[in-house]
């Protein structure tokens, strides 16, 4: 069976999943993706990924607001997809998008359900210290990432690997499994497994009030919550740098040797090691502000941070 796609999807993580349908010779009938925002000093509209990827095949993209008004979901129906492929798209599907394809919409969902349920499951896991995590492809369901589970891919997570080393990993597997799975759904071999009712967790929105490093945290927790956030948004602390205040993101961390008052620094013989409420972590790469990313035996050579500060 040939089937007619509609791919919905907005960031960077969609895009891999979108070339491996095209590249497969799914008929891929439209796009879906936010609008345009302001972006960039001249705050120009910017495209999504997925948006100017979508482009660049000659795929029709589509960009509402909103699919609550029944013009919007008409101008869905009109397209008569057999399934809706949706990665990352950013908006809800009311039901009658949801029943509107005849196999309805498979999700691309970065988490082992259900376990993270939500919108930053990648972060939220390394953040927790989870050490396994999954792509899996899941029918949708009115609730937030409530559907069947269609087909998975599990990944272990490195005591070190980041949140953007893990979302490149995932967002590769998720391609494949997706093709998979369309290949299953085409010759009616697609199967389902309802989620467990047990182990439910929610993985929110990052917000800027919990980005701030907690150094009172055990050196295990600050070193999960350093590489959940990065790269971005990027976990921060406070320094002071030739007598005035910075701000300073640590972009990655690794747990080490040293005790002290939280936030001390405890050495500045290679990479800044800043005492934890138990342990300690080395500061391996950080970036200040307007600067780019550099290692911490870089950031010492060009910035005065004394043993036995404190950092805020």
């Amino acid at each position: 069976m040939s089937l007619r796609v509609v791919f919905m999807g907005t960031p960077d993580f969609s895009v891999p999943t979108l070339m491996e349908i095209v590249g497969q010779g799914y008929d891929v009938v439209a796009c879906y993706s936010q609008p345009p925002r302001p972006a960039g000093r001249g705050m120009d509209l910017k495209k999504t990924p997925v948006h100017e990827a979508a482009e660049s095949f000659g795929i029709p993209v589509f960009t509402p607001k909103s699919l609550k008004s029944e013009e919007e979901q008409a101008s869905f129906a009109d397209l008569q997809a057999d399934v809706a492929v949706v990665v990352a798209y950013g908006l809800l599907l009311p039901q009658a998008v949801l029943d509107a394809p005849e196999f309805g919409c498979l999700n691309l969902h970065a988490s082992l359900l259900p376990r993270w349920r939500g919108a930053a499951p990648i972060n939220r896991a390394i953040m927790a210290g989870d050490t396994e995590t999954a792509v899996q492809v899941m029918r949708m369901e009115a609730g937030l990432d409530t559907g069947p589970v269609c087909m998975s891919e599990t990944v272990a997570i490195g005591e070190n690997m980041t949140a953007g080393e893990l979302h490149d990993q995932l967002c590769g597997l998720g391609g494949d499994l997706m093709v998979r799975a369309l290949a299953a759904l085409s010759r009616g071999a697609l199967g389902e497994q309802e989620q467990s009712g047990n182990g439910v967790t929610y993985a929110s929105k990052l917000s800027k009030q919990e980005t701030r490093i907690d150094w009172s945290k055990p050196a295990q927790e600050v070193h999960n919550h350093i590489r959940g956030l990065s790269p971005f948004p990027g976990a921060w602390c406070e320094m002071e740098l030739g007598g005035k205040k910075e701000r300073v993101k640590i972009l990655r961390s690794w747990k080490a040797d040293g005790e002290g008052a939280p936030g001390t620094v405890l050495n500045v013989d290679d990479v800044p090691v800043i005492a934890c409420g138990s342990g300690a972590v080395s500061l391996e790469q950080v970036q200040r502000a307007g600067k780019k990313p550099m290692s911490g035996a870089d950031f010492l050579r060009g910035a005065s941070l004394s043993e036995n500060a404190v950092l805020d």
